[in-house]
């Protein structure tokens, strides 16, 4: 049976469940939640470098990308930090949709697929 790995575990969820070489992440919000939704993405971002770095991977491996975004209005701003953080020719597979987020200061949601 393939061991299951996960990191940063609490009651209700694990930062990142790796299994046979595939990671799956929660959903990243901002640390600091002022900011606008440009710097709500580069924060995101930012965490999910570090939860991939600390798997032995990194964004050049996205497989799939679901993110929700409290106002639909503000996705192209999220898309330029987006497509400047990933790696040329390297785009998931994607969706980005309006939601109702769980803290009426987050701006941003993004939880990811990729493989080692």
């Amino acid at each position: 049976m393939s061991k299951i790995i996960r990191s940063d575990s609490n009651d209700i969820l694990s930062k990142v469940v790796e299994y046979h070489g595939f990671l799956f992440t929660q959903g990243f919000v901002a640390r600091d939640l002022s900011a606008d939704i440009t710097g709500q993405t580069k924060d995101v971002l930012e965490q999910i470098d570090a939860a991939l770095e600390a798997h032995g991977t990194d964004n050049t491996r996205l497989l799939q990308a679901q993110i929700w975004v409290k106002d639909i209005t503000e996705r192209d701003a999220l898309n330029k930090v987006w497509s400047a953080w990933l790696p040329k020719g390297g785009a998931p597979a994607r969706a980005c949709v309006e939601a109702k987020m769980a803290h009426p200061d987050v701006r941003v949601e993004i939880m990811i697929i990729c493989t080692k």
